[in-house]
């Protein structure tokens, strides 16, 4: 009997495979290949990602690049795999039938650089500004239009989701977010002044704008997830309650859950 003959067929599910570069991810991918079929990436429903969070992050932004919400199913095959489901071979197609669809929406960041070029774009995690030199960020933070600090000095400063809010944002002190609290977190990063200044908790339907105080003589950076823009000098950032991008996770895993349960870790 060939080889085929045995092998699931997950394409008929509509189910497609993606792996990061990485070696370990590549093997796990050509395991799951002598095992099952899988759909086309292009005509796939549901997707399989293996990698770390940060691979679940490029999946996600893919999805939205190409404006689609089809669900993503991850399979650690990282480091921490905050984002992704523990890597198992065996009945892929019943964990994924059974999954927990988690939905979170993006960031929209809007930079605008010193220069006048205008950038915008997604973030499922946070919205970072970051100093460029050893020079002091200054920054004057608007809250719905409104000047909220005139002037914060620091190495920077963060906009985090909820599904966010246990990555960079907690690393800065930042509170975390349960998922169904539609809040948003607001956090310092290294605050020289105001010292006391530890942040704020906003609700997400909130429109935070940042103005860098001497762009030129103080250069900062502001970072949608992954991308980059430099040399900013006013930055924009709300949620987009029009896109939305849905996370698969076994039910005893699933991302509420563990947001929860990390105000409890030591």
């Amino acid at each position: 009997m060939g080889t085929s003959a045995v092998m699931a067929d997950l394409s008929t599910q509509g189910i497609g495979l993606l792996s990061s570069h990485t070696d370990v991810a590549r093997a796990a991918e050509a395991m799951l290949r002598k095992r099952f079929t899988f759909a086309p990436i292009e005509s796939a429903s549901t997707l399989v990602a293996l990698g770390g969070d940060g691979f679940m992050l490029q999946t996600l932004h893919r999805m939205l690049e190409e404006d689609r919400s089809i669900p993503v199913f991850g399979m650690n095959r990282g480091t921490v795999g905050f984002l992704m489901n523990e890597w198992r071979i065996d009945r892929l197609a019943e964990r994924i039938a059974a999954a927990k669809a988690i939905r979170v929406a993006p960031l929209q960041m809007k930079a605008t650089t010193v220069s006048g070029q205008v950038f915008t774009y997604a973030a499922i995690n946070e919205v970072s500004l970051l100093r460029e030199t050893r020079q002091t960020a200054k920054i004057e933070i608007s809250v719905n239009g409104r000047v909220a600090l005139p002037e914060l000095a620091c190495d920077g400063v963060l906009v985090a989701t909820p599904a966010g809010s246990t990555a960079y944002n907690l690393s800065a002190h930042g509170p975390i977010l349960p998922l169904a609290a539609k809040m948003l977190a607001l956090t310092p990063i290294s605050p020289f002044r105001p010292r006391r200044w530890s942040g704020a908790i906003l609700p997400d339907d909130t429109a935070v704008c940042f103005s860098i105080l001497e762009a030129e003589n103080r250069p900062v950076s502001a970072v949608a997830d992954q991308i980059e823009v430099r040399d900013v000098a006013r930055v924009e950032v709300r949620l987009d309650r029009e896109r939305s991008l849905t996370l698969l996770f076994d039910p005893e895993h699933a991302l509420d859950e563990r947001i929860a349960m990390e105000q409890f870790a030591t």
